[in-house]
């Protein structure tokens, strides 16, 4: 039963509307300081009307720290990234759900206790892997005597090497496991009726016919809300693109070349400029949201017909 409140109504609007503005009102602040002159924007305290700078700001924010590069890079960083993460994601825990077999409920858990394991602390052996990702292989070469063995009888030294560094295979690969996707897979194949598979085992089709044709059509909604947390997360990613990559002028990411247009500590403080640039590295996710949200409202109303 669903019991109808006034008050409560009004405080549910009130806490909505204050965590509303909370919200907004950073995204106001870098488009007002982004539409003024060095003149406005330097002003304290800081007018909170926009001026009519904007497009001379983005101009100048676009050419002094080249976006357009690094504005493809992050694409393709970001959608590698994204339809990797779904895919592996997906296969995984279709696995987990559908094939029985002993130890999958190991292989799950040792799936998901990688989230107590993100990137940022195991940056060290990942940069290591990433140096050279054929390094386990040779380890175990090593360990087992057969580097050895190989070089005692044809004088041949075993040394595999693989450099993954400034590269965008070396962006993308070691960002694509997630367990988190995993997780929301296995979660909604486990809502799949047991007759779906039944049914397509009598009509002759494979398991990975069945994976096409019933499972990845039934979890088109799950797909864009997962591929929009991912392709946002990829896009800000940071931290790995800065340590992964020497030659930046060719590999560099957008949320990296912000760096180049805030102020020096002796420079001119030209925040308008540094904001205006904030604003269109901003966008693309935005953009990606909103396309997102409106398939991810018309899968579901599809989905209750």
């Amino acid at each position: 039963m669903i019991e109808r409140s006034p008050f409560f109504d009004a405080l549910t609007y009130a806490v909505m509307i204050i965590g509303l503005i909370l919200v907004v009102i950073p995204f106001w602040v870098v488009i007002v300081a982004a539409s003024q002159s060095l003149q406005e924007v330097s002003r304290v305290p800081i007018s909170l009307l926009p001026s009519d700078q904007l497009w001379a700001n983005l101009s100048e924010a676009w050419a002094r720290a080249d976006l357009g590069p690094k504005m493809l890079n992050s694409f393709i960083v970001a959608i590698g990234v994204t339809i990797g993460k779904i895919t592996l994601a997906a296969m995984s825990a279709f696995a987990i759900v559908f094939f029985n077999f002993k130890a999958r409920m190991i292989c799950f858990w040792l799936i998901f206790i990688t989230l107590m394991l993100p990137l940022e602390v195991r940056i060290v052996p990942t940069y290591a892997i990433a140096a050279n990702a054929l390094l386990p292989f040779q380890v175990i070469l090593d360990t087992f005597g057969i580097s050895w063995l190989v070089q005692a009888v044809s004088g041949i030294q075993v040394s595999l090497n693989w450099n993954l560094l400034n590269s965008y295979t070396g962006l993308i690969l070691p960002l694509v496991a997630t367990a988190t996707g995993t997780f929301l897979y296995r979660q909604f194949f486990m809502t799949i009726p047991d007759e779906l598979a039944e049914a397509s085992k009598m009509d002759g089709a494979s398991a990975m016919e069945f994976f096409r044709d019933v499972l990845i059509p039934l979890s088109r909604t799950n797909m864009l809300a997962l591929a929009t947390i991912m392709f946002v997360g990829s896009w800000n990613q940071y931290l790995w693109p800065l340590l992964i990559t020497t030659d930046r002028a060719n590999f560099g990411t957008v949320v990296m070349q912000l760096k180049a247009l805030i102020p020096a500590q002796n420079g001119t403080p030209d925040w308008n400029v540094t904001m205006a640039g904030a604003l269109i590295i901003m966008l693309p996710p935005l953009l990606v949201v909103a396309f997102m949200q409106r398939w991810f409202v018309r899968g579901l109303i599809s989905r209750d017909k």
